[in-house]
């Protein structure tokens, strides 16, 4: 069993996370946070099914357990006995990615209960003004989705970049991007390699937010200007990285984000052909393939160890 381990917990994280680096920037934003989204998680959920079958196989290891159950302990150490390590790290892998899970829920949870605070005033065309000098706006995903908005804010703003402004928050909510990024910090607690694309898909959600309120507008450069004027003015947050999906207590914008989103509104360049998609998803479905052949494996091996 130990090939299993070898290419989901070895080799298919690192090759998904570089084909996203690769193609994260290449594709149309909108497409490419779906997709890439999507063959992440595949990934990432591939990942953790192995190790909790690895985890198996290390408790079946037990002589106790083959007391208990009725097998062959030894049988079942045999079957990778040139890597004896495999099974009990796996275990290890495993806690912490659970533990890691169990941390990011515990945030959103949190973020989401203080995010909920603003749905409650009153709101004119799914917009809540706040009176706070200090310049700052986020959307709050919901049944009727809010976009919170501070007088400082508004107050930085002409109305046609305003406008621009509500265009791309209204784009995080119609998007529903705050699962993207759920997702996205999901995936990154089980396994490493994919804690290096957390900003990278940040500032993919803006691009795709950005591009959605510049096609609604049909105003790029007004929407280059709101995004700059907004994250000038921002005195809310420790660096004004992004207009946020919802408000944290973290930012973890990278310096350099802002400018990088206002030249790719001014210089759209051509994004890549779509076809390029099919190499991260042939990485997640054999991800997925190779986890269920590793589950039937690990019945099996159990089955000749009784």
């Amino acid at each position: 069993m130990f090939d299993h381990f070898l290419w989901e917990i070895l080799i298919c994280p690192v090759l998904i996370a570089l084909a996203i680096r690769l193609l994260a920037d290449r594709l149309r934003p909108e497409t490419a946070v779906a997709f890439l989204v999507t063959s992440l998680a595949a990934t990432a959920a591939a990942v953790l099914l192995t190790l909790g079958v690895f985890a198996l196989k290390a408790v079946a290891e037990l002589p106790v357990t083959g007391a208990l159950l009725g097998l062959s302990d030894a049988y079942v150490r045999a079957d990778t006995a040139a890597e004896p390590w495999a099974s009990w790290l796996s275990l290890v892998l495993l806690a912490a990615a659970v533990t890691g899970i169990v941390h990011v829920v515990r945030i959103h949870r949190r973020d989401t209960a203080y995010a909920r605070r603003f749905t409650a005033l009153t709101a004119t065309d799914g917009v809540v003004t706040v009176d706070d000098d200090r310049a700052e706006a986020f959307a709050v995903p919901g049944s009727p989705g809010r976009i919170v908005v501070t007088t400082g804010m508004r107050a930085a703003l002409d109305d046609h970049r305003f406008a621009a402004l509500l265009a791309h928050e209204r784009a995080h909510l119609h998007a529903r991007h705050h699962l993207m990024v759920l997702l996205v910090h999901l995936s990154a607690a089980v396994h490493p390699a994919f804690r290096l694309l957390v900003r990278q898909f940040d500032h993919l959600v803006e691009r795709a937010a950005d591009e959605r309120a510049a096609t609604e507008i049909a105003d790029r450069r007004t929407v280059a200007h709101a995004v700059g004027t907004a994250a000038l003015v921002s005195e809310y947050t420790h660096r004004a990285g992004r207009l946020r999906v919802a408000p944290s207590r973290t930012d973890l914008s990278r310096a350099g984000t802002v400018p990088r989103r206002v030249a790719s509104l001014l210089t759209p360049r051509r994004p890549a052909p779509r076809p390029l998609l099919a190499i991260p998803a042939a990485i997640a479905t054999f991800a997925l393939v190779w986890t269920a052949e590793c589950v039937i494996d690990l019945g099996e091996l159990l089955a000749a160890a009784s």
